[in-house]
């Protein structure tokens, strides 16, 4: 049988890494833009992010049923009641929350502005994490949040359509999606429960679906009845399906790259929709201002991922008698399964040791973030 040499099958390896890098900006990109024009009075004007929301968890819950309980693609881990009341629910709570203050941003200010906002997730992740003990305050740690701070401050000054609701309601998405993740680190994995994209959606999907419920039935059912709504059914399924595939997307890049790669993928992301934005919806604005600011923030995220991953290593630094036997562990391991693992014997708890927290990195995408996967800094280089 004829093999193709090895600078071949490496050069259509790493054009297949630059293809799943390029569905993943695309998809990222295509949500946000997509989620702006539905929610926007301007072009299809459907003004209610609450149920843009449900029929996003709704999609996506039906179709995690489906795969676990009919295909039988992922078998489902081992939930009891209480880790569901204790864990699941609150975890759902904080979720839901983080959509639908995110979404309803969508209504006040523009693309550009909000992922400029975003920048402020590490700021809140450190915050939330120290508040619960997951975390020590350190002073270069600190320092840079008050950079990426300042940078959001001078971005948002610049802002031409500065709306206080618009950028409080996108703040309070941001910290609700940070406590999330520091919920999610103390509750589950604490017990043992590693959840991957398709157990997350099955088990918090419908949990999250039901807490939006409420605020639905209060704040948006009684604007649907009185109004002129076009509901177009494939416009709305086209919307969750393109939400559902960027989880996976996700993960598909994640398995061949690792934690660093696509958090630069992030960053570049955030650079190329913040231009579309401005061509899509030419009512954005973008100021020399918002620039300025922008890039600082991002300064700071940057200088704090290095800080991550030099915390990373230096908690990885084993013992020289045991490097070669753990190493042959950890290279078993990588091939049986990069991501993660549903069986209840796994041990990788995060608590309130520090050493321990520094350890994992969690790799999280603002408009897919029931995927959060635990990479080993080694894979991530």
């Amino acid at each position: 049988m004829y093999k193709l040499p090895a600078g071949r099958m490496i050069n259509k390896q790493l054009l297949l890494t630059y293809l799943y890098l390029l569905i993943y900006i695309c998809l990222s990109s295509g949500v946000i833009l997509y989620n702006k024009w539905v929610l926007s009075p301007k072009y299809f004007k459907f003004p209610f992010p609450i149920t843009l929301t449900m029929i996003h968890m709704g999609f996506s819950g039906v179709v995690a049923f489906f795969l676990v309980r009919v295909f039988k693609v992922v078998a489902p881990v081992k939930m009891t009641f209480q880790i569901y009341a204790t864990c699941v629910i609150p975890i759902s709570a904080f979720f839901a929350s983080s959509l639908w203050f995110g979404n309803t941003a969508y209504l006040h200010i523009s693309v550009a502005f909000i992922q400029m906002l975003k920048a402020l997730m590490p700021v809140a992740t450190f915050l939330m994490a120290v508040i619960c003990g997951t975390d020590k305050l350190r002073c270069d740690v600190f320092l840079n949040m008050v950079l990426v701070s300042v940078g959001v401050a001078i971005s948002s000054y610049g802002e031409i359509h500065f709306n206080v609701i618009g950028t409080a309601f996108q703040v309070t998405g941001i910290f609700a999606e940070a406590l999330r993740l520091v919920l999610t680190q103390v509750l589950l994995q604490k017990k043992g429960l590693t959840l991957n994209p398709v157990t997350s959606l099955y088990y918090i999907a419908p949990c999250s679906f039901l807490f939006l419920f409420i605020p639905w039935y209060v704040l948006e059912k009684p604007g649907m009845e009185i109004s002129q709504i076009r509901f177009n059914f494939w416009i709305f399924f086209s919307n969750a399906l393109c939400a559902l595939a960027l989880n996976f997307s996700i993960f598909l890049v994640i398995g061949r790259t690792g934690a660093v790669t696509i958090r630069v993928a992030g960053v570049l992301k955030d650079w190329i929709l913040i231009a579309l934005s401005t061509i899509v919806f030419p009512e954005s604005t973008i100021t020399g201002l918002n620039i300025i600011g922008y890039a600082i923030a991002l300064c700071g995220v940057v200088m704090y991922n290095y800080l991550k991953v030099k915390d990373v290593r230096t908690a990885n630094q084993l013992p020289m008698e045991s490097i070669a036997e753990r190493a042959s562990k950890e290279w078993k391991l990588e091939k049986k399964s990069d991501f993660y693992s549903d069986s209840s014997t796994n041990t990788r708890n995060i608590g309130s040791d520090a050493g321990v927290a520094a350890s994992d990195s969690f790799v999280v995408d603002e408009e897919a973030p029931l995927l959060q996967l635990k990479i080993s800094s080694l894979k991530s280089t």
